[in-house]
């Protein structure tokens, strides 16, 4: 596929995939992003547009970082089953590939475990089939919710942290 191609295909959203909502502070730079949770396994998605590409044409790596760091999290959440935050300790990246404007991005985690105050999680992004990203993850889980819930980020509390969250 030549160059130009590349950057004209125009990507659509997957079935399963819920639209996260706004009010999520730095994550809703990544706006539209998107969210599907199958059993355990928890997948984060964006349409790449304008807003998240680098002087060069391709998708910022702050923006891929963001997605990978979120998608880590959340996949230890999802896992512990606890309406709790999990910041980061450490996270590390591999760029691989360029993401391209209106491509699908989609996170995948391989590797997801949970101790009692650590969580670990590894994973790529992904073009198609393609692995643009590889992401490695230590977190911290709290005992805690981590998180102040008032009446302006209820909703967006419950869809981080579940239907349990504080």
């Amino acid at each position: 596929m030549a160059m130009e191609d590349q950057d004209s295909v125009s990507a659509s959203v997957p079935e399963g995939f819920v639209l996260v909502p706004d009010g999520m502070g730095f994550a809703d730079s990544l706006r539209p992003f998107y969210r599907r949770v199958v059993d355990k396994e928890v997948s984060f998605g964006m349409l790449v547009e304008e807003k998240h590409l680098n002087p060069m044409g391709i998708v910022h790596g702050g923006a891929l970082m963001t997605l990978a760091d979120i998608a880590a999290a959340n996949s230890i959440r999802v896992l512990r089953d606890k309406p709790a935050a999990s910041p980061t300790i450490n996270l590390s990246f591999d760029f691989m590939a360029p993401g391209r404007l209106g491509h699908w991005l989609e996170t995948r985690a391989d590797h997801v475990q949970a101790k009692r105050r650590f969580g670990f999680c590894s994973g790529a992004i992904f073009d198609g089939d393609k692995a643009i990203l590889r992401y490695s993850g230590t977190f911290y889980c709290p005992d805690h919710g981590g998180l102040v819930v008032t009446n302006d980020n209820t909703e967006q509390a419950k869809f981080l942290l579940g239907d349990d969250a504080p």
